[in-house]
């Protein structure tokens, strides 16, 4: 028996190729195509969809990296303490240091671990953690160290638990029994010399005269001074820092600044160490033992204190330089 093998012309071979390629259609005459043409049929259905959808920019087979979700988990270093919490949380006041910070308007340290670092109190830190995400202040009934969580939210800037601390303090304060307080107050006059640019290479010598206060404040209730200390502060460097650092101990508070100077350049209240005093909120710079004892005053009869009859005189109050105040609970 014998067989013929029909080989196709190179005309019907010719024609055989252009009926496949319009079967395919346009594909065919692309790169895409022609690599198709060389695949099994299944494989070659599932590149071709993968091609088309990466030419309609699509992101159905070959999506694109998601940024971490705001409720990501993020590892805090503080002061050694290991915090976890999300960055919503952290993010919560925008205005804070923290805000800032995980925002990306700040840089951010990271230890060996990749954790971010920051060299602060780790022990108190946990309730400033609960502050932002709660937005209330829970303390416990015996908590020690007011004045450390005072610092440590200034130093983050978390501006409403600033405000809930100092409400804390004077509900604290109104808790205490009868207390007493006592100022002293002394004033001198002393003579500050300081250079004056009248050009760009001419300097010339001037000096003025300026009051030096100092008050030495003395009362049974730490919590009026921490109170008191929430609302001076000295003027330093362009900055306003809480006189509260300056406790010698949690009764005693020894203050000394001075009042503005006409003439004296900003730059000469800092190299020659001149603190001057204000009192916030109201934003009001305190340039006389009047408005000293008026500020001590507002502050003092809110906080339950009234004048002690015996001394001195009322109507030689605002004169004297020895002021005693009291308290009945």
């Amino acid at each position: 028996m014998e067989f013929a093998l029909s080989v196709p012309s190179r005309k019907e071979t010719r024609e055989n190729y252009k009926s496949r390629s319009a079967a395919r259609g346009s594909r065919a005459a692309t790169p895409l195509g022609w690599a198709l043409a060389l695949l099994p049929p299944r494989k070659a259905a599932l590149a071709a969809r993968g091609g088309e959808a990466a030419e309609r920019g699509q992101e159905d087979y070959f999506p694109a990296p998601q940024p971490p979700a705001m409720s990501d988990p993020i590892t805090l270093n503080v002061g050694g303490k290991l915090y976890t919490t999300s960055l919503a949380t952290l993010t919560s006041f925008p205005d804070s240091m923290l805000g800032a910070m995980f925002s990306g308007k700040m840089p951010t340290k990271r230890d060996s671990q990749g954790n971010c670092f920051i060299d602060r109190d780790g022990k108190v830190f946990r309730y400033i953690l609960n502050f932002l995400r709660t937005s209330h202040l829970d303390l416990p009934e015996d908590f020690q160290e007011m004045g450390l969580l005072r610092r440590e939210a200034d130093f983050y800037q978390v501006q409403p638990l600033i405000e809930a601390l100092q409400e804390k303090e004077v509900e604290l304060s109104k808790a205490e029994k009868n207390a007493m307080l006592n100022i002293t107050l002394n004033q001198r006059v002393q003579t500050v010399h300081f250079t004056v640019r009248e050009a760009p290479q001419i300097y010339s010598l001037s000096s003025s005269s300026m009051e030096v206060f100092n008050a030495n404040i003395f009362s049974t209730s730490c919590l009026f001074l921490k109170l008191l200390g929430s609302k001076l502060f000295y003027c330093s460097n362009g900055n306003l820092s809480s006189i509260t650092s300056h406790l010698q101990d949690p009764n005693h508070l020894t203050l000394d600044w001075v009042a503005n100077v006409e003439g004296l350049p900003e730059e000469e209240y800092t190299k020659q160490n001149l603190k001057r005093l204000w009192v916030v909120p109201a934003n009001k710079q305190i340039n006389s033992f009047q408005v000293f004892v008026e500020e001590v005053l507002k502050i003092a009869l809110s906080d339950g204190f009234c004048i002690d009859s015996s001394h001195p005189h009322a109507v030689d109050f605002m004169n004297n330089k020895i002021i005693r105040l009291i308290r009945y609970r």
